[in-house]
């Protein structure tokens, strides 16, 4: 599994690998690696719950998140019988996903690079499957209202109804997360914001 994002800038910057971003932001890299398997680990399950359902079995997904849309591309390939071992696909799903220049690649990986185009032109692999949406469903409104302005007194007493924020918790907890994916039934209707998504 690898996770890359561009930062945000005027300039196109380099993509950034998921493992460098403790160092770059001092985070502490035991919680974030915690983060980094629950995400694994909700990954595999999905596709389990996948293949339990009797449904095409996809061998690896990429998701992209880009001009707010969202982006599931399925891929059918056979990856325990392929001519490609680990590091030269994670050096081709660069090329093809994080678009490096070509003449900046080291030797070996443009090689490698090299090889999969020769391999492309006289192969047929199986279609990839591609699920894309907007991020979000509905508009977003604005909640400021510039009509109304509170005196002192008004805000303070808003501020006193208010309940203090929760402490955000982490979104990946492994064990909710899949006891919510397991406990859906085939009769209960699931909505998603998100991904504008319905299961009856």
């Amino acid at each position: 599994m690898y996770f890359y994002y561009f930062p945000k800038g005027i300039i196109k910057k380099k993509p950034v690998n998921c493992y460098e971003i403790p160092s770059a932001f001092n985070i502490d890299e035991d919680e974030y690696s915690k983060l980094i398997m629950d995400l694994y680990y909700v990954l595999k399950t999905l596709r389990q719950l996948w293949i339990a359902k009797k449904q095409k079995k996809w061998t690896n997904l990429t998701i992209s998140i880009e001009n707010f849309q969202f982006k599931i591309e399925y891929d059918y390939v056979d990856l325990q019988n392929s001519q490609f071992d680990s590091y030269e696909r994670h050096v081709i799903w660069r090329y093809l996903y994080l678009k490096p220049d070509f003449n900046l690649l080291e030797k070996k990986e443009k090689q490698i690079i090299a090889k999969y185009l020769q391999y492309m032109e006289t192969t047929h692999l199986p279609r990839k499957d591609l699920y894309q949406e907007g991020m979000y469903a509905q508009p977003v409104r604005n909640i400021v209202d510039f009509e109304k302005t509170l005196s002192v007194e008004e805000a303070i007493a808003q501020s006193e109804k208010e309940e203090p924020k929760k402490k955000r918790k982490s979104f990946l907890k492994r064990k909710r997360v899949i006891e919510d994916i397991i406990e859906l039934e085939d009769d209960e209707e699931i909505n998603n914001q998100i991904l504008n998504w319905k299961k009856k």
